[in-house]
């Protein structure tokens, strides 16, 4: 069973050392102007504007976004909540990662192989947020066999290798 919650194709694209430091200068600032990178990759502006339209029309860059903080949004508490889905509906599985990205507080969701066929990524203001959010969206939930939920206590985000 496929669910293709992305739009990935399966394809490799071949990076060079100017790329992967392009990437590595976009990822830790996606803001900086195209004359900055430039200049720090000893390449001229047109050059740099040429490789960045390549990155993205292969596919490599997929989207420009932006990071909320959800603390400052009153979202203190973030949560890890593992799903099994029930044999039976297995059949239901794509509905239901649909459905769940559209859940206010949801804030990521990874469909995994393994022990469990989802992990979704949230974030609320208080544990009693949490409780609801199992209670009314997964428990509720036909197509759930069973949950569970580990709080997060620290959330950091790697550099990545390109």
């Amino acid at each position: 069973m496929s669910l293709n919650l992305s739009k990935r194709e399966n394809r490799t694209v071949q990076l060079d050392e100017i790329d992967r430091r392009l990437l590595a200068l976009l990822s830790k600032n996606s803001r900086r102007t195209n004359n900055s990178l430039a200049e720090e990759l000893g390449i001229a502006a047109s050059t740099c504007l040429a490789r960045l339209n390549a990155l993205r029309d292969s596919g490599v860059i997929s989207r420009f976004t932006i990071e909320v903080d959800p603390q400052v949004l009153g979202r203190e508490l973030e949560a890890l909540i593992f799903v099994k889905i029930r044999p039976g509906a297995r059949h239901l599985m794509a509905n239901f990662a649909n459905e769940m990205k559209t859940k206010p507080g949801v804030q990521q969701l990874f469909f995994l192989g393994g022990a469990d066929d989802f992990v979704l990524h949230v974030a609320v203001r208080n544990s009693a947020d949490v409780r609801q959010f199992v209670l009314d969206n997964l428990s509720a939930n036909p197509a759930v066999a069973t949950t569970q939920t580990s709080l997060v206590f620290e959330h950091g985000q790697g550099q990545g290798e390109f």
